[in-house]
């Protein structure tokens, strides 16, 4: 029986990549095997998961997302969709330096921020004080492909793909913990993880800059000196110290050196102090806050706009446990999956007074 492509391609991964890649062969399969009622002759499952991804709408909304600075007048500050196209290219270019298996990077990558909410991490924080059970965005991600994108039939992605959306997320921990239980079940899915904090430590500062919140001068001199003076030398050190040090150990693990490690947090911890906790920030911050609260207690009884995700409770219906644990889920899906731009039209919508038109 004569091959396909996508047998070739697979067959040729066993060739080219590393003992420590994850083969598309091998994968541990679909989320719901039973839906998945055909096989593609062309593209191996990591692509298609990619493929998938790249064509959902919550990517597409991820353009009109907050990275820090909320609702952008310029054209070249960072939205989520900027950040996560950096983090699927820096990623990209570690798998291939160390032989993994590039369409699964990019696939974790490009679908690991899905679940970000308006206002950044204003938005998340607020909705994880309104939501009884919660709220973390790498959650939501996973939620929005299993269960919310295509119109509730989700995107039934591989079982490593949603390993490695599900773990990147970090906050302020270890950017290589010693804990596995805390890392992506493969490579690729830690390779995204290390990509996601060196891509926001680059690109929030050079934002910043661009601000004039903070200045050049203003970076400690040895990190200047350890990372380089612009964008493009402190991607290259932080890369090419985790993909030469993780080498040299060869041992199935991604290392960065103790220099790198120390460096990269002293950077992050600059960047909190300068810049995430900056009162300019931190007022704008305050006021995301409330327009998720007001947006969040408004529809939790009130209708949902024509287009809003999934349908609210009756009115008639009585509020039992089970309909109000309902509701708030339904609530926190739909503002979540709202862009600025879109809560900030709501919010002026509802609770902005409208000049009366006299004749």
């Amino acid at each position: 029986m004569k091959t396909t492509i996508r047998q070739q391609q697979e067959e040729l991964e066993h060739i080219t990549l590393s003992p420590y890649a994850c083969f598309s062969s091998q994968s541990r399969g679909r989320f719901s095997p039973r839906k998945e009622n055909r096989r593609c002759d062309l593209r191996t499952a990591f692509q298609r998961d990619r493929d998938r991804i790249l064509h959902s709408k919550t990517f597409r909304r991820l353009k009109h997302k907050t990275q820090v600075f909320l609702a952008p007048a310029g054209d070249h500050y960072r939205t989520r969709l900027t950040h996560v196209l950096e983090v699927s290219q820096i990623a990209r270019t570690m798998a291939v330096c160390l032989r993994l298996n590039e369409y699964l990077t990019e696939a974790i990558a490009l679908g690991h921020d899905l679940g970000h909410t308006p206002f950044g991490h204003a938005g998340e924080f607020s909705l994880n004080q309104l939501h009884p059970k919660g709220f973390k965005h790498n959650n939501q991600s996973l939620r929005i492909v299993d269960f919310l994108e295509n119109d509730g039939l989700g995107l039934n992605l591989t079982w490593e793909v949603r390993n490695g959306i599900l773990k990147h997320s970090k906050g302020y921990g270890d950017i290589l913990p010693d804990n596995g239980n805390e890392l992506a079940a493969t490579l690729e899915g830690q390779v995204v993880r290390v990509a996601d904090i060196m891509a926001y430590v680059n690109h929030d500062l050079d934002d910043a800059l661009r601000a004039d919140m903070v200045h050049g001068m203003d970076i400690p001199l040895h990190l200047r000196k350890a990372l380089g003076e612009d964008s493009s030398d402190r991607i290259n050190a932080m890369v090419s110290d985790l993909v030469k040090t993780t080498l040299h150990f060869d041992d199935g693990r991604l290392h960065l050196s103790d220099a790198m490690q120390e460096t990269i947090n002293e950077m992050r911890a600059f960047l909190y102090d300068n810049v995430y906790r900056n009162w300019r920030v931190h007022s704008e911050f305050e006021k995301a806050q409330r327009i998720i609260r007001d947006l969040y207690a408004y529809f939790l009884t009130h209708e949902f706009p024509e287009h809003g995700t999934g349908k609210c409770c009756s009115r008639d219906e009585p509020m039992t446990d089970q309909a109000r644990e309902r509701r708030n889920r339904q609530v926190c899906d739909f503002i979540a999956g709202m862009t600025d731009r879109y809560a900030l039209s709501l919010y002026t919508q509802i609770y902005m007074p409208k000049p009366w038109s006299m004749r």
